[in-house]
């Protein structure tokens, strides 16, 4: 029985310092010592398997073999996307718009909440118990991926409190911390492997890995925004909500704010447009909505978004910089782009040392040079560019941007057809766009190769084992070995990386050929239509 004493006090404490880093921003323990609390309770279980394992179990969190797809559930109430605003003065048309639907005597207040800038899904509640989590989808219905909430430690898997309702629904959004964007990203530079662009992107496509262990080693987080459940359950007003959500247990951001006037709500969106880089994760905007539920269920929604709230969006982030080289790239159908190469700078949260300049006409357009200050933008998951050029400081004698005559790779004559703005390598056997298609080939969109990273693409490509796609199927672990920093388990598992990819559906074999102006997607409709 002393087993089972420790195991009950394990679940409680590993649950208490969840509850303590996620929801109260306060860090009792250290990761280690985190790990080795649940590493006993993960012990302790499995030695007995005679005694049941609670749902809310730290341990239930990771479970299973991987999935093959996500089942599609309906939403008990629509996820509905919010308008968005560029303009500070929209907020005033908004509020026009509340006033005159609510009557000029009515007394509104807003909550204003940073917009986070990430996944949106719903989480449904019974008994207090995690029972089922879903994309937002087209609003109507959305995917159920609960097997990778689960791993979210910021997600209770049982809400706290007594005299829960039989059901209730929390809604939020679903995001990557940028000290873990930062450490993801270290760990794929070290294996050779493609950087990601952004802490969004990663957290999308994390969400829909059909593997929950991989997910959980993502180190996803959330806040929660809405609350749903039956009136006796709710509070009267959003604000409240935010609060009970804290008490429940659930990650609220902390920085919302009740504004009594839409001057407080601009005075709120400017504070946070300046601060934001400050944040451990990006925000992209401020969610302004009616505090009072009665009013807005008066206001209503239209076919798309509520009339009670809305959304306004950030300008893209800029920085100042000098542009130290421009180096021009090859892609894989023969595209050679040109690279502003910088001294290295932080924007939206993000080191940046590279900024695309788009060809040779928007270089000679904006007349950019070498040398020269430049402001970079980066918004959302819009890659680095050069929006300006701050021509007061400009040094002396700087010469104009040429396009190159060769190609930086196999110095072929470059060419340009009729009215395309883009250089061209006409050589298909040119080792850059080589290793362009074969890195489009394994990548994990594609034919999902393990272990086949750029370092590795480039070294095969290099010591002359790849040329083509087929080359692939006939590499054997002592070509793989062979090369530098490849032992004998890492080219096994190349091996079986490449038999697995002789398993992916149809549409990724299409879709890794790498045919012109068929993507994913187009891949999937041909797959459709033709079958086979």
């Amino acid at each position: 029985m002393q087993d089972k004493k420790r195991m009950e006090e394990l679940r409680k404490l590993i649950n208490r310092y969840d509850y303590s880093y996620y929801v109260q921003g306060v860090s009792e323990i250290s990761d280690f010592e985190y790990d080795n609390l649940m590493k006993e309770l993960e012990a302790l279980e499995e030695k007995h398997p005679e005694w049941p394992v609670p749902e809310d179990s730290p341990t239930q969190r990771v479970s299973g073999q991987p999935t093959r797809n996500f089942p599609t559930v309906r939403h008990r109430f629509p996820m509905l996307s919010l308008a968005n605003s560029y303009d500070e003065n929209d907020f005033s048309d908004f509020d026009k718009r509340v006033r005159g639907l609510l009557g000029e005597e009515a007394v509104v207040e807003y909550v204003a909440e940073l917009k986070i800038d990430g996944l949106a899904i719903s989480l449904l509640y019974e008994k207090g118990y995690f029972k089922r989590g879903a994309t937002r989808g087209d609003g109507a219905m959305g995917d159920d991926i609960t097997p990778n909430l689960r791993t979210i430690r910021a997600i209770p898997l049982k809400a706290r409190g007594d005299g829960l309702p039989d059901e209730f629904e929390v809604r939020g959004e679903v995001y990557l911390p940028r000290g873990e964007f930062e450490r993801i990203n270290a760990a794929r530079a070290e294996r050779g492997e493609e950087l990601f662009m952004n802490p969004r992107n990663v957290a999308a496509g994390t969400l829909k890995i059909q593997d929950a262990r991989e997910v959980a080693s993502r180190r996803l987080s959330m806040f929660c925004y809405g609350l749903y459940g039956p009136e006796s359950f709710l509070e009267k007003s959003h604000y409240k909500n935010l609060k009970k959500m804290e008490e429940l247990g659930f990650p609220v951001n902390p920085h919302y704010h009740l504004c009594k006037n839409i001057q407080d709500v601009l005075d709120y969106v400017r504070r946070w447009e300046e601060e934001r880089s400050g944040l451990g994760y990006d925000i992209d905007g401020v969610v302004v909505k009616v505090n009072d539920l009665e009013q807005q269920k008066l206001l209503g929604n239209t076919a798309k978004s509520p009339r009670w709230a809305i959304a306004y969006k950030f300008r893209a982030m800029q920085a100042e910089t000098v542009i130290r080289e421009i180096t021009w790239q090859v892609g894989r159908t023969g595209t050679v782009t040109p690279v502003a190469e910088l001294e290295p700078v932080w924007l939206a949260g993000t080191r940046v040392s590279r900024a695309t300049l788009h060809n040779i006409d928007e270089i000679k357009r904006k007349d950019i040079r070498v040398g020269d200050t430049v402001l970079v933008e980066k918004g959302g998951d819009i890659i680095p560019k050069v929006v300006e050029v701050l021509m007061e400081k400009r040094p002396p004698g700087v010469p104009p941007t040429e396009a190159p005559l060769e190609c930086p790779s196999c110095h072929t004559r470059l060419v340009r057809s009729g009215d395309e703005v883009a250089l061209r390598c006409p050589n298909e056997n040119c080792p850059e766009q080589v290793v362009r298609r074969i890195e489009h080939f394994v990548d994990r969109k594609a034919l999902d190769m393990a272990g086949f990273g750029i370092s590795l693409v480039e070294a095969l490509v290099r010591a002359g084992k790849v040329k083509n796609f087929a080359d692939i199927y006939r590499l054997r672990e002592e070509d793989i070995a062979g090369l530098d920093r490849m032992g004998e388990k890492s080219a096994a598992n190349v091996i079986a990386g490449i038999e697995a990819s002789k398993k992916q559906p149809l549409y990724k074999l299409i879709h890794a050929l790498g045919i012109p102006f068929v993507g994913i997607n187009a891949a999937r409709e041909l797959v459709k239509h033709f079958y086979s």
